[in-house]
């Protein structure tokens, strides 16, 4: 009885320790303290917000976080470059996506690649790609990802907030995707820049940076 019971008792140790050390995420890039003096408080509470949704998402499995983030920053407000920045192309940081709470479609694909990315989905599943939407009759960029090499890409989209695959989604037309790693580069070329090499240094695109860490 003696045995069982140190048995029972050690065993309850064990679970307790693998409960309190288990990663979670955190925010590492910036306190919350500076977003919300940035950017106001309900920035601050999204901030939260998205942390919380990782950590709900952080076991799931890819398709599950897919459409966790998908639902999450579609949640924000449709505003054009004009609108929010004053000029007629920003891609926008994560940071400032969710500081702004409004973008355009740059701003939600760039959003949902580094959270994915740091919920542990494979960049190189990941692809920005530019469209063509047949519905609205413009330039449009969307997130695809790639179960395997072979695969028909499901596309995360901010017009049509149901996960897709490419085939069903004849409003688009694709032009062309490139790598999360690309960003910098695409932007230039996007922005018809021929920068000297001395200059092309990549932007910080995500001083929002969320990491896991042992409790």
């Amino acid at each position: 009885m003696k045995t069982k019971v140190l048995a029972l008792c050690f065993g309850v140790m064990v679970l307790t320790v693998t409960l309190f050390s288990t990663a979670e995420f955190i925010l590492t890039g910036i306190s919350l303290e500076k977003v919300e003096k940035e950017y106001g408080t309900f920035a601050k509470r999204r901030v939260l917000a998205l942390v919380e949704m990782m950590n709900r998402a952080k076991d799931e499995s890819d398709l599950e976080k897919l459409e966790k983030v998908n639902d999450f920053f579609n949640a924000t407000p449709y505003h054009s470059d004009k609108e929010v920045w004053g000029v007629d192309d920003y891609w926008a940081k994560r940071l400032e996506f969710i500081g702004k709470d409004k973008g355009d479609c740059e701003d939600y694909v760039i959003a949902k690649y580094f959270t994915l990315k740091e919920l542990g989905v494979p960049p190189s599943k990941m692809y920005m790609t530019y469209a063509k939407s047949l519905k609205f009759n413009v330039a449009h960029m969307v997130l695809t990802y790639y179960a395997t090499p072979k695969s028909i890409p499901l596309v995360l989209d901010n017009y049509n907030y149901k996960i897709l695959p490419a085939n069903e989604r004849n409003d688009l037309v694709p032009i062309y995707s490139f790598s999360g790693d690309d960003l910098f580069n695409a932007k230039q070329v996007q922005l018809g820049k021929m920068l000297p090499a001395a200059a092309k240094q990549k932007r910080a695109w995500d001083e929002l940076k969320i990491e896991k860490k042992e409790k």
